[in-house]
């Protein structure tokens, strides 16, 4: 498959009959400081051509009118971050950064690109995911603390022969997983011709009790370099890649009923099922000791789970981390899925109430930011996204996606992106891993057809 051409680039901003105040500041919650110096996040749509178009060019024309009608209702992905450094408290404590969202209609980034040679089937029937999948996602390797100069927001429409993807690179900081795919789908809603979106986001973040002082202020300095020690090595790991596994709603269901058995109990979810069988394989797949730790890195959201409850619509991160720590035996001896979902289904039970609460007063106090791959390698699982997010609900105006895909940003070794499937209570899973180990899994007979 040939590169992509890029057609024209844009800068998209709100309408200017919006009153957009300049001065408006979102200060930024632990949940979205977390984020700050890892890679922003990508999601991306294909699409069949639109029946009946014969003009690209008003298709493109139409996506970027609707695109700034809808970033009127949400300033902060126009916006700007600020990272303060403030020199006065360098004598008292290493906490001297902070850093909040300026809504100043700066802009997104729209770009239209070509991929003369790449069709719908070249994307979907392949295994593994094309490597010139990445290439439909602009801003790569772009961490979000670069938001002070980068959009917050970029779009890339790339046309293939028979279909476009539209893919979006958002910055992790101003949003989580819940909060990008409600943009989507308003965008998707404004497209069809509604006048505002069906669900109006909460812009104002939430702090507790309105006791935490604003802005938080925490250690920082972006010119740090990661994995320093791999780079000046001269060791080059094999690069991971990215296969999709499909479970459907009846394999799914038969591997609740086998984890809630095999537990006795019923607490244990679909979900909670599907990523212990998911682990249990990779095990199975590597040479590792039965008496090693192994982890799984769950995102856990809180909007439910704070004491009173967050708007459904809060659009920002609401998100904490679950880890699951068992030894690699326990997944494997009989009654071990059982056993090892029950422990995923308390972990992540836990992240309620005040213990929520806790940890975020706790981050304030001792604040800890997240570093590229540190939830993530071949002993370690992290797991992002939600398959219950509406993805196949975003019709712009010519019918619906037939696939959803991520794009390059914070993949390695033991990353798991979790999508709805196509069909209705069918889950995809995109696991990033080498190349061997994925071969391995899509040859273990218990692993795909869930005996």
């Amino acid at each position: 498959m040939a590169p992509i051409e890029i057609i024209s680039t844009t800068t998209i901003q709100a309408p200017s009959n919006i009153n957009t105040n300049s001065t408006q500041k979102i200060h930024l919650t632990p949940w979205d400081l977390f984020c700050l110096p890892v890679e922003i996040d990508q999601k991306g749509l294909l699409f069949h051509n639109p029946q009946n178009t014969k003009d690209t060019l008003n298709q493109i024309n139409h996506l970027k009118n609707t695109l700034s009608s809808t970033l009127a209702f949400f300033p902060s992905l126009t916006g700007r971050l600020i990272i303060n450094h403030h020199q006065e408290d360098d004598n008292n404590n290493n906490n001297t950064t902070s850093c909040f969202i300026l809504c100043n209609n700066v802009g997104a980034l729209f770009i239209h690109a070509l991929a003369q040679n790449t069709s719908v089937s070249d994307i979907l029937k392949p295994n593994y995911v094309p490597s010139i999948v990445h290439s439909f996602f602009p801003l790569n390797k772009v961490r979000n603390y670069e938001g002070t100069s980068k959009p917050l927001l970029a779009i890339q429409v790339t046309e293939l022969v028979d279909g476009i993807f539209i893919g979006v690179s958002i910055n992790h900081v101003v949003v989580d997983g819940n909060s990008l795919w409600h943009f989507i789908n308003s965008w998707a809603e404004i497209s069809r011709g509604f006048h505002q979106p069906s669900k109006l986001p909460t812009l104002n973040r939430w702090f507790y009790d309105g006791t935490i002082e604003t802005p938080i202020k925490f250690s920082f300095a972006k010119d740090e370099k990661q994995n320093i020690e791999i780079e000046n090595s001269g060791f080059v790991p094999e690069l991971p890649r990215e296969r999709i596994f499909h479970f459907t709603k009846e394999k799914i269901a038969k591997l609740k009923s086998k984890a809630n058995e095999e537990a006795n109990t019923n607490k244990i979810s679909s979900l909670q099922a599907l990523l212990t069988h998911l682990w249990q394989a990779m095990i199975r797949c590597q040479n590792i000791d039965p008496e090693e730790e192994i982890m799984y890195s769950l995102p856990i959201g809180v909007r439910g789970r704070t004491v009173p409850p967050l708007p459904e619509n809060y659009f920002g991160n609401a998100l904490e981390v679950g880890v699951v720590k068992v030894k690699a035996k326990e997944l494997l001896v009989e009654g071990g899925f059982g056993k090892v979902a029950l422990e995923m289904n308390k972990v992540i039970g836990s992240h309620c109430g005040d213990n929520v609460k806790r940890n975020y007063e706790c981050w304030v106090k001792n604040p800890v930011l997240l570093q590229s791959g540190a939830l993530s390698s071949v002993k370690a699982l992290a797991t992002s996204s939600s398959p219950r997010f509406d993805v196949y609900g975003n019709d712009f105006g010519w019918g619906k996606p037939v696939a959803v895909r991520g794009g390059g940003g914070n993949r390695s070794d033991g990353t798991i992106t979790l999508f709805s499937g196509l069909e209705e209570g069918s889950i995809d899973v995109e696991v990033c891993l080498s190349y061997h180990i994925l071969e391995a899994m899509g040859n273990l007979p218990q692993f795909i057809h869930v005996l």
